[in-house]
């Protein structure tokens, strides 16, 4: 059993990797076998398709991005100071995970199952959802001003994020997603603070 999730945590590994290429090209099945080296066959036997290995990648980053935002909501007392920590784990997750980035802004699941952009956007709709939480928490602890739109603002802060995210990518990831982001975050915040 163990060798049969290792063996899938390779394919998607070396999926992943495969994204991180500058260049945005479909990847196929048997572009990732020969990658493998493995026959295309093999691949079947742990996945029954590249809709299921992208599933695979989309279950990873949910997981490890959920983790660390209830790990800073269940820690951080400040509703402002979790935006500000949620957003700095959003932005790090793409630095570090260049091919997921390509997942997370949909740009490698063109031409794959509509399914997955379906997930892809159900995962940009909780972001946003917990991003508003933590701002109407700032709300109520007087962080913010009390007739803030929390549902406007953490669509911007949602906005802006993606917007780095696909700045990264379409660059062939040369533009730091989390540059400039200190001075950023206070221009963002101007406007929910004043």
């Amino acid at each position: 059993m163990a060798r049969t999730s290792d063996r899938k945590n390779q394919i998607l590994q070396t999926l992943a990797q495969m994204l991180e290429g500058p260049a945005a090209e479909k990847i196929t099945t048997a572009a990732l076998a020969k990658q493998l080296d493995v026959s295309e066959a093999a691949l079947y036997r742990h996945f029954s398709g590249k809709a299921q290995m992208f599933e695979g990648l989309i279950d990873f980053i949910e997981q490890t991005l959920f983790a660390l935002i209830n790990k800073i909501t269940s820690e951080e007392k400040s509703g402002l100071r979790q935006c500000e920590s949620i957003i700095g784990v959003l932005l790090g997750f793409a630095q570090k995970n260049r091919g997921m980035t390509r997942v997370l802004i949909g740009d490698a699941l063109v031409n794959e199952d509509e399914k997955l952009q379906i997930r892809i956007n159900q995962l940009h709709e909780r972001l946003e959802a917990t991003l508003r939480q933590a701002l109407r928490f700032a709300m109520g602890a007087n962080e913010v001003a009390a007739d803030a739109d929390a549902a406007a603002e953490a669509n911007l802060i949602m906005s802006f994020v993606t917007g780095r995210w696909h700045q990264f990518a379409k660059s062939g990831f040369k533009r730091d997603p989390a540059e400039n982001w200190g001075r950023q975050w206070k221009q963002l915040m101007e406007g929910v603070l004043a």
